[in-house]
Parts: C-alpha cells; sequence; structure tokens
C-alpha cells in the first residue's frame, strides 16, 4: 500500500487551530495516525535539572496533529510558500495512486485542483 503523506512531504493544515499553514512532515507515528510539522503546533515543554547545580529549561518543539487534518500541497503552487499571500495561492490537493507501465506505483494529484500531476517522493 502506498502512504499518501510522507516524511518530508510539504503539507497545509486544512483544519483546527492552524488552518491554512505550510511545513514539511518531520514525523509520522503510525499510533493514532498523527504527524509532526516544521513550524505548526508549537508547544513549551518543561525540562527538568539534570544535577542539584542546574536549572531546569523550557524549550518550544513541535507537537503532533491528526493526519486527517493536513493535505499535500499541490505541486504546481509550491512555489508560492513564504509568499505573503501564501494562504490563498498554495493549495491542498488530494492524492490518488497511478501505476506506470513499468510497474512503479506512484502518487497523483487529484480533483478539481490536481490536474494529474505526479508528486514527487521527499528526500
Amino acid at each position: 500500500m502506498l502512504a499518501r503523506i510522507r516524511k518530508g512531504d510539504v503539507v497545509k493544515v486544512i483544519a483546527g487551530k492552524y488552518k491554512g499553514k505550510t511545513g514539511r512532515v518531520l514525523r509520522l507515528m503510525a499510533k493514532g495516525d498523527r504527524v509532526i510539522i516544521e513550524g505548526v503546533n508549537l508547544v513549551k515543554v518543561n525540562k527538568k535539572s539534570n544535577d542539584a547545580n542546574s536549572k531546569g529549561t523550557q524549550e518550544t518543539r513541535e507537537a503532533s496533529i491528526h493526519i486527517s487534518n493536513v493535505q499535500p500541497v499541490d505541486p504546481s503552487t509550491a512555489s508560492h510558500i513564504g509568499s505573503k499571500d501564501e494562504k490563498k495561492l498554495v493549495r491542498g490537493v488530494r492524492v490518488g495512486v497511478k501505476v506506470l507501465p513499468d510497474g512503479r506505483k506512484v502518487r497523483v494529484a487529484r480533483g478539481s485542483q490536481g490536474n494529474g500531476e505526479i508528486i514527487e517522493n521527499a528526500k
């Protein structure tokens, strides 16, 4: 089975507190169908001190969100990421699977927004 979203993909958040934000998938969590996206859902975590002389610290890191709240970005609009009109210009697409003549399975953009363009594997 071919995964719809993979580590390294650029995705757009389509629901929840961070709707409209885009980022790169840092990690997929198999349990609970959750993903961690770079720069989205930042939380503060308290770290305990290691010994009696050092103080505890507070660090900011990404927390997971459910995979149903994200959608891969259309490859033709990905060049607008980082622009001031990013929310309007960057589109998410549904993903389908197509079998090439040589037998390989590839992910393709589907629906009215997608034009059957192949979604490249993230490196």
